[in-house]
């Protein structure tokens, strides 16, 4: 039996357990679910297994496939160095938002799928020996959307970075602001790029962005693309507004590589595309590099940064 003969019978088999729920064959344990998954770009069949030792990289293409932030945290950090931050954070329904369902239902599905308690992870780690501080957007939690506790975690950690003196590295991977939020979502572009504004033209500390696929609405619009040095991950998805909105209000068609990483490089609107195999290396290189550059000026911070100081983080 081929590959894809295979996957059509095991889609067949689900299907039929669905019907008859009676039924206790079709149990969540089964150890065939979750081997195989198909490359969003060419097709090609691939094994789980040795697409997360490959770093979710197609072997077929070399698309880059979407990755949750632990594993991310593991590719990046030095083992065993890092430390979460503000875990407990939650979110909650200001709005008491209710569509096909209710808003403190999805988030705990999410929740119960990911493990995590939003959309982004904060804390701290070194890497190659260098300590910095880190946030790591998952798209796997409601496509990475910003609601109040994905901005208050970012604020709070570019804070912490800031009075430590640390280096900031946010990697985004978001369809934007949360709606199920509203306006509570929207005024987080305004509350991190305030603290990014202290952290860079303050402090005079660094804040790399790194984008992967996708990085768009709110915050592209915000903290991603205000980064000191902005990497991106080879055909990447970056951008605003959906391309058949902008196709629709202009009257025009757009070229076919509009809103990837490569086209935002050739207009100098990021720095760099990294493979995700180099970007540790890219990463402490650039941090080696900026460490001994001469003529760093010290920065300040203000007085009324924040209520909070960093020991009680």
């Amino acid at each position: 039996m081929s590959i894809l003969a295979w996957i059509e019978d095991r889609r067949k088999q689900k299907l039929k357990s669905g019907l008859n729920p009676t039924t206790n064959n079709s149990s969540s344990t089964d150890s065939t679910q979750g081997l195989w998954t198909r490359c969003d770009s060419c097709g090609i069949i691939l094994y789980i297994k040795h697409l997360k030792e490959n770093q979710r990289v197609c072997f077929g293409c070399g698309y880059h496939l979407q990755m949750n932030s632990t594993e991310r945290i593991e590719n990046l950090i030095d083992s065993k160095t890092w430390r979460p931050l503000y875990e407990t954070l939650s979110p909650c329904d200001p709005l008491d938002f209710k569509d096909q369902k209710a808003y403190p239902e999805r988030l705990k599905e999410a929740q119960e799928r990911t493990g995590l308690q939003d959309a982004v992870q904060t804390g701290t780690g070194l890497i190659d020996g260098i300590p910095v501080a880190l946030a790591i957007m998952d798209f796997h939690f409601m496509g990475g959307s910003m609601g109040s506790v994905v901005g208050e975690k970012i604020t709070r950690l570019i804070e912490y970075a800031t009075r430590k003196g640390l280096t900031l590295i946010i990697i985004s991977a978001s369809g934007g602001a949360r709606m199920q939020e509203g306006i509570l979502s929207l005024m987080q572009m305004a509350k991190i790029s305030a603290a990014l504004h202290i952290h860079q033209s303050c402090a005079n500390l660094l804040y790399i962005s790194v984008l992967t696929s996708p990085t768009t609405g709110g915050v592209t619009a915000s903290f991603a693309m205000l980064g000191d040095l902005i990497f991106a991950e080879p055909k990447a998805l970056i951008g605003f507004a959906g391309r058949r909105v902008i196709e629709q209000t202009l009257q025009e068609q757009l070229p076919d590589n509009f809103q990837t990483a490569e086209y935002l490089l050739h207009h100098g609107l990021i720095d760099l595309i990294v493979p995700r195999s180099f970007l540790k290396q890219a990463i402490s290189e650039t941090l080696n590099f900026y460490k001994s550059a001469p003529f760093q000026i010290d920065g300040y911070i203000p007085t009324k940064f924040s209520l909070e100081t960093a020991d009680s983080y």
